[in-house]
């Protein structure tokens, strides 16, 4: 009877240590994997998506680029992702909201272009017209100030000059010519020789991209950011891809208890998103945003 009561007690303590030890790893799980919010009925990047559990919206700077991309529009829920030709991609399950804008009706709106569409789109809502330009992969500088007083390209032996056409347009029809020549002469590796090195996570900024230059790389771009208490952080990701398509915010196929929202860290060996693996990751921004 004594061995019965022991063997009882025993039995007790054992049970409550392994509550004791159990408990804080079902309260973690149980946090990290609640179901993110997602507001299908809201139209803007910042309303759609609510942070995780802990984590607010960091503020962006009135005015500033990451103002611009957080509140960007997006298409009503359920939009295919198309290419040029309006038509859906075979690949419909990497993305969770398409951002309302063209992609043009030709195959050059693709990686590094959808940041530059954008950064360049940000500068004419703003009125700040002298500013855009950007590199060509050759080196060479093309603004819009010299596009829109009729400065055109033309290509033999697959060296770019430049003339005067004598042809002066100021439309946003033109502008959007003069975009798609940036496409076709730009990519990753002018958009990388254009950017700085963003060397701490906690520099980590709205409209920076992660890029790796090449024929072909890939960029993707950083839609928006949030926080904790503790100053973790989380991201939101949009990219296009080849053939060019739809900008998109990119779901987080590696770690879906998150998606869409994405871990950085600058000293990462990889960044894997869902379409691109990032090796070494590359973190940058665009010089004239330092």
């Amino acid at each position: 009877m004594i061995k019965v009561q022991h063997l009882r007690k025993l039995y007790h303590i054992t049970f409550l240590l392994g509550i004791m030890y159990v408990q804080p790893v079902f309260s973690q799980v149980t946090e990290t994997t609640e179901p993110l919010l997602v507001d299908l009925k809201k139209s803007k990047i910042i309303t759609r998506f609510t942070p995780p559990k802990g984590y607010f919206w960091m503020k962006e700077q009135p005015g500033s680029f990451g103002e611009y991309l957080v509140n960007f529009p997006l298409h009503p829920p359920g939009f295919p992702v198309r290419d040029y030709r309006m038509v859906p991609v075979k690949t419909q399950d990497r993305h969770v909201a398409l951002l309302k804008i063209d992609v043009g009706d030709k195959d050059l709106q693709q990686c590094a272009d959808a940041w530059m569409r954008l950064y360049a789109e940000y500068l004419w809502s703003q009125k700040r017209f002298d500013e855009i330009g950007f590199e060509f992969t050759s080196g060479q500088f093309f603004a819009w100030k010299d596009y829109k007083k009729g400065i055109r390209t033309k290509e033999s032996k697959k060296k770019v000059s430049f003339y005067d056409s004598g042809v002066v347009n100021e439309s946003y029809t033109a502008f959007r010519d003069y975009l798609n020549i940036i496409f076709l002469y730009a990519g990753t590796i002018s958009l990388d020789r254009e950017a700085v090195p963003v060397t701490q996570n906690s520099d980590i900024k709205t409209g920076d991209f992660i890029i790796r230059p090449g024929s072909p790389g890939h960029a993707v771009v950083i839609m928006g950011i949030a926080a904790n208490k503790a100053g973790k952080r989380l991201y939101l990701l949009a990219e296009s891809f080849m053939p060019a398509q739809d900008i998109h915010i990119l779901k987080n196929t590696a770690h879906p208890e998150l998606s869409p929202w994405y871990e950085l860290d600058v000293n990462a060996p990889k960044t894997v998103t869902a379409k691109y693996t990032f090796s070494p990751t590359s973190i940058k921004r665009f010089r004239a945003l330092k």
